[in-house]
């Protein structure tokens, strides 16, 4: 269930983000991508919460979120998501950053950058049509089998409604995705009260 006062999120876009970043306040970064897109590229001082840990775990997180976050992720649709899972805990001021990583990069705002991989949405596309295309053409050989191709669409459907991706959530688990970076909720809760304690 949607918690009320996350109907409609707050976004603060990457100019706004920037400024806050270098004045110095009691702000927290979470970025809620796969430890892999996370080390591609990430806004720097951000902390990786991957989407199904903050999901499995928000209760834990919660405890040492008491200030000001912004949740990051590629284009926005993430972060709400950890957004709506942040408010049913009881932390319903977090603002979501307009665009995601996307736009971050395209105001050539600063970036920590790794080794380069395929950001989560582009894996989905390329794990989609490949079913799609081999479901149709091997339809010519097996009939029935194009029945593959429109259960396929209909998941996509399913997903664009919802604004959920069961492919994306089981594409996040794979090695490729993980990231050589340790991040399970040990790491990241000892992260938070680090910096928490410096401040």
């Amino acid at each position: 269930m949607t918690s009320p006062e996350f109907t409609n999120p707050t976004t603060v876009d990457a100019a706004t983000l920037r400024d806050l970043l270098t004045t110095g306040g009691d702000l927290r970064v979470l970025d809620v991508r796969t430890p892999g897109e996370f080390e591609t590229a990430h806004i720097p001082g951000a902390y990786n919460v991957p989407l199904d840990l903050l999901r499995e775990h928000r209760a834990e997180l919660r405890a040492h979120l008491d200030d000001q976050v912004v949740l990051v992720c590629r284009s926005g649709a993430r972060a709400t998501q950890a957004g709506q899972t942040l408010a049913e805990v009881g932390l319903p001021n977090v603002k979501i950053l307009d665009g995601g990583m996307l736009a971050w990069q395209h105001t050539d705002a600063p970036v920590n950058r790794g080794r380069s991989r395929w950001d989560l949405e582009r894996q989905v596309r390329l794990v989609a049509g490949v079913i799609v295309l081999s479901s149709v053409l091997g339809s010519l050989l097996l009939p029935g089998l194009q029945w593959v191709a429109a259960l396929m669409g209909a998941g996509l459907t399913v997903a664009a409604l919802t604004n959920t991706c069961a492919m994306g959530m089981l594409l996040a688990k794979l090695p490729y995705n993980r990231g050589t970076a340790s991040c399970d909720l040990t790491t990241i809760v000892g992260q938070l009260r680090e910096t928490g304690a410096r401040r």
